[in-house]
């Protein structure tokens, strides 16, 4: 795996918004905001998009730099607050910690801090429909304007990397259970069902999903740099038609798919008739093509059609997807062996947490079809793993000691699917304390993974039962405690979650949604512990109350009962505990033999 490249320099930092307000005042801008986005708002972005890692110099995944010209901040949320206090230091862009208290928010900010008549610039092809409508409508109170047209980071980037060219690639229907045809269907029915004569997709999981089809142009994701226009009769797929095969090419025509410069979509948009309605995402359509659609065309703004149904992955996606996970459990099984036997013949400062994170991506290659890790990995050792989304570097990664954790949230794309696992390994005898906390954390997890409920509840009401352990002692874990996962796509995929705030995990679970169960405790300075299985929601037993359901794991790895308290354990997590370790040495025994094996079984004892 290619190391993290080192981010920039305080002095770099400095230099680029000082640049950056020279450009602002030229092109009469007050207030300048640069998100962490491409044009089709993914999570993750290829390097081209990196504009606010650039500026900043903070990599995170998740955070938005917003510069005036007296004041520059960067808005992230819990994930990254121990992150964003390192890289910011010496550069004099402040923190902003998202929703805690005294802080704005981005757009109350914004609009706080843009003078009367004054104008807001962003490059509008990295800004949603529904974030740039908001601040345009909000600003137009102070009579201020949005420049969406200027993308000022481009003219200080001089050696920016050029747009992927990765090829594409074409899931069969034996990979994606479905076929075009019948997805193109659904989504019409839906269309027609609101109105709608035609729908404008921009999100690349979105388009992956609904033309099987995927590629390599975001990092970590295996998803293709494009544009969808449906229509009743034909789809317009804006890409680089470079990147496609004729066997690509072939399967959508057969879809009367037609294949469109990628940035024609801009000038397309204005062509539609006032005859038409056009359905559109205001959560996920980029504010530039927004802009572009006539102002008398008629909109619909909603969720597109697409986010639930790939949200619910068909059975082949499922038992595609239990595949990978055997080749991930496998593979991060013998990782954690070899951690602990690097600490049995007393070599663990050999190591340090990037090389440990690449012995881990050689353990996923050695499995076959590996496509590449599913997210940045995050391995935090010792007082790195209570930075919770911590990405090691060249400057922050330390050797492996003795006597306290290391964490591990990673995950691979396989050709069968793709997965996301966290295991917290201890590295010899640790303290009381390291394994009381580890316990309670574990207790966490498996009374989520235990649980059965009815059809209709939606993740703020299941994560209670997973925070209760540590909020007894009145602790935490800022984050989720669990994510929808695609397939072969976003790893963080939505619309369910689990999460107490009712805003972020209203969506009620459905039959064949997967998600993570990841409960956490995180001590400054000291260590982190975050333990983490995805698990496919399963309808059960139907009776005269109703449909039960609950969840199905399909996670391979054995916890590390070294840093379990077995006397804090209830006989219920003791006994959900033994299941699991039962089920996983049933999957993985046949892959382990001789002095691995011993281990697996003694790893996987019940207790």
């Amino acid at each position: 795996m290619e190391k993290n490249k080192r981010s920039a320099s305080e002095m770099e930092v400095k230099e680029r918004v000082a640049k950056l307000r020279e450009l602002m005042e030229k092109n009469g801008i007050d207030v300048y905001m640069v998100p962490t986005a491409d044009f089709h708002n993914s999570e993750y972005v290829g390097e081209h998009f990196k504009a606010r890692a650039f500026m900043s110099g903070f990599t995170g995944s998740a955070g938005t730099l917003v510069v005036t010209k007296d004041f520059a901040g960067l808005w992230t949320d819990g994930r990254y607050f121990l992150q964003g206090e390192q890289q910011l230091k010496g550069t004099g862009i402040e923190l902003q910690k998202m929703r805690e208290p005294g802080v704005p928010t981005i757009a109350e900010f914004i609009v706080a801090n843009t003078p009367e008549n004054g104008v807001l610039g962003f490059d509008g092809r990295v800004v949603t429909f529904g974030e740039g409508k908001d601040l345009a409508t909000r600003l137009k109170r102070k009579n201020a304007t949005v420049k969406y047209e200027v993308d000022l980071v481009d003219e200080i980037w001089e050696d920016r990397p050029p747009l992927s060219e990765a090829p594409a690639f074409y899931l069969n229907l034996e990979r994606a259970g479905e076929s075009v045809a019948s997805k193109l269907e659904r989504v019409r029915r839906e269309m027609a069902e609101c109105g709608a004569n035609i729908h404008v997709i921009t999100t690349l999981d979105d388009i992956g999903w609904l033309l099987n089809i995927r590629g390599m142009d975001v990092d970590f994701f295996p998803l293709l740099l494009s544009y969808a226009v449906v229509y009743e009769d034909k789809v317009d797929l804006y890409v680089d038609e470079r990147k496609l095969s004729e066997e690509i090419k072939k399967h959508l025509a057969e879809d009367n798919v037609n294949i469109k410069p990628y940035n024609d979509v801009y000038e397309d948009v204005k062509k539609f008739s006032g005859n038409d309605v056009v359905l559109v995402d205001p959560g996920c359509l980029n504010y530039a093509v927004f802009n572009n659609i006539p102002k008398e065309i008629t909109l619909v703004e909603k969720r597109n059609p697409t986010v639930l149904m790939k949200a619910v992955k068909n059975e082949v996606e499922l038992q595609h997807t239990i595949r990978a996970h055997v080749k991930d459990g496998i593979a991060h099984t013998k990782f954690i062996y070899w951690l602990k036997q690097l600490v049995k013949q007393g070599i663990s400062e050999q190591e340090d947490e990037l090389s440990a994170s690449d012995k881990l991506v050689e353990f996923r290659k050695e499995q076959g079809g590996f496509i590449c890790p599913s997210f940045a990995p995050i391995c935090g050792h010792a007082e790195n793993g209570a930075i919770v989304h911590y990405s090691s570097s060249e400057e922050t990664s330390i050797p492996l000691r003795t006597g306290t954790f290391f964490l591990t949230d990673t995950g691979g794309h396989y050709e069968e699917g793709s997965t996301d696992i966290t295991r917290t390994t201890a590295m010899g005898e640790i303290s009381d304390r390291l394994k009381r906390d580890y316990t309670k954390v574990l207790q966490c997890h498996l009374r989520l993974s235990r649980l059965k409920f009815m059809e209709g509840v939606c993740g703020a009401n299941v994560d209670l039962f997973a925070r209760a352990p540590l909020w007894y002692e009145y602790e935490n874990f800022n984050h989720g405690t669990g994510h929808g996962v695609g397939y072969l796509g976003n790893i963080h995929e939505g619309p369910q979650g689990i999460h107490w705030g009712i805003y972020r995990a209203a969506e009620p679970f459905r039959d064949g949604m997967t998600m993570t169960n990841e409960p956490g405790l995180y001590i400054s300075g000291s260590h982190g512990i975050r333990l983490e299985n995805e698990l496919i929601i399963r309808n059960t037993v139907k009776n005269e109350y109703g449909q039960f359901m609950e969840f199905e794991v399909m996670t391979f790895v054995p916890w590390d009962l070294e840093a379990v308290v077995v006397d804090m354990l209830t006989s219920e997590d003791k006994y959900e505990l033994n299941k699991y370790h039962a089920k996983v040495f049933e999957v993985l025994s046949p892959y382990f033999e001789g002095e691995e094996l011993e281990w697996l079984k003694e790893a996987t004892r019940a207790v």
